[in-house]
This record gives C-alpha cells, sequence and structure tokens, in this order.
C-alpha cells in the first residue's frame, strides 16, 4: 500500500510540475484591459468634443502602436517581466497623452 500511495504522489506531483508552464500564458488581463479603456477614453473624448479629429488620430495611432508591441513581444508565447513593465511604461505615457489632449484649450 506504502509503494503505491508513494508512487501515486510523485506522479501527481509530475503532473503539477509539468503544468506549470501551460499556465504561463502570454495573455495579460491586465493590459488588455487598459488598452480598452483607453480606446473608450478617445471615443468619449471625440464624442464630448474634447478631442480634434487630429488629435484623435495621433491618439489612435499610439494604441496601435502599443497593440502591435504587444504582439510582437507574445509572439514567443512568453510575456516576461521586462516586456510587461515596457507595455505599461508605454500605458502609461498613452494615459497621459489622451488626458493632455482632452484638457488642452485647442478649439474643436
Amino acid at each position: 500500500m506504502k509503494p503505491l500511495f508513494v508512487s501515486m504522489l510523485l506522479a501527481g506531483m509530475a503532473t503539477l510540475w509539468f503544468a506549470a508552464p501551460a499556465q504561463a500564458r502570454p495573455h495579460d488581463p491586465g493590459v488588455n484591459a487598459r488598452q480598452h479603456h483607453q480606446q473608450q477614453r478617445i471615443g468619449q473624448g471625440v464624442r464630448s468634443g474634447e478631442l480634434t479629429r487630429g488629435e484623435a488620430h495621433r491618439l489612435a495611432r499610439e494604441q496601435r502602436h502599443i497593440r502591435q508591441e504587444e504582439r510582437l513581444y507574445k509572439s514567443d508565447g512568453v510575456l516576461t517581466r521586462a516586456e510587461r513593465a515596457d507595455l505599461q511604461h508605454d500605458l502609461n505615457r498613452s494615459s497621459r497623452h489622451i488626458y493632455n489632449e482632452k484638457h488642452d484649450a485647442e478649439l474643436r
């Protein structure tokens, strides 16, 4: 009975050991949620008149660049801590740009 228990325990541990990398998916809901929220902010700014057409196009281009960079980072199947930090940095900068453009005094 004891050898059976030990072999089952080892088999279970091996399964968990090999399953752990499968859990490390290249999906980051934090980055995706922020991208979605920033797109909504740009759309809201256009609808409210806080953003001109040119401002909205520049901000949308910046969002596209971040999405392309994210796809490139995830192309190898892993989003490293450094890559995630770079994306967060880009999203922070983009968020500041959205705020600044929505709150400038440029005529619509």
